[in-house]
C-alpha cells in the first residue's frame, strides 16, 4: 500500500533534475550548431559537458521508465502482460543508458 509513494517521489525528483539538465543540454546543443566534427568532440570531451550528458541520459531514461511503468500499470489489465511489458521497458532503458554512457565516456576519455 505504501510502495506508490516512493515511486511518486522518484518521478518528482527526476523531473526536477531534468529541468536543469535539459536547460544545460539546450545551451550545449545550440553551441554545436555551427561546430565541425572535431570541435563538437572537443566540447563533448570537456569533463563538465560529458558529466551533464551522462546525467541527462541516465536521469532521462530513469524518468521515462518510471512514467511508462505508471502507464502500463494503469492501462494493461492482464497482470502477466503488464509485468513483461514493465520488465521490457526497464531492460530497454538500461541497455540504452549503458550504450549511451559508454559512448560518451569513449569520447570524453
Amino acid at each position: 500500500a505504501k510502495s506508490g509513494l516512493q515511486h511518486w517521489w522518484h518521478q518528482r525528483v527526476s523531473a526536477v533534475a531534468m529541468v536543469g539538465l535539459v536547460s544545460w543540454m539546450v545551451v550545449l546543443l545550440f553551441s554545436l550548431v555551427e561546430a565541425d566534427y572535431q570541435t563538437a568532440m572537443n566540447i563533448l570531451a570537456h569533463p563538465v559537458n560529458a558529466t551533464v550528458v551522462v546525467l541527462f541520459v541516465a536521469v532521462g531514461l530513469w524518468h521515462a521508465s518510471l512514467g511508462l511503468q505508471v502507464v502500463l500499470e494503469d492501462y494493461v489489465a492482464n497482470e502477466g502482460v503488464r509485468l513483461i511489458a514493465i520488465l521490457a521497458v526497464k531492460m530497454a532503458a538500461s541497455v540504452t543508458a549503458i550504450l549511451a554512457i559508454l559512448s560518451v565516456l569513449k569520447v570524453a576519455l
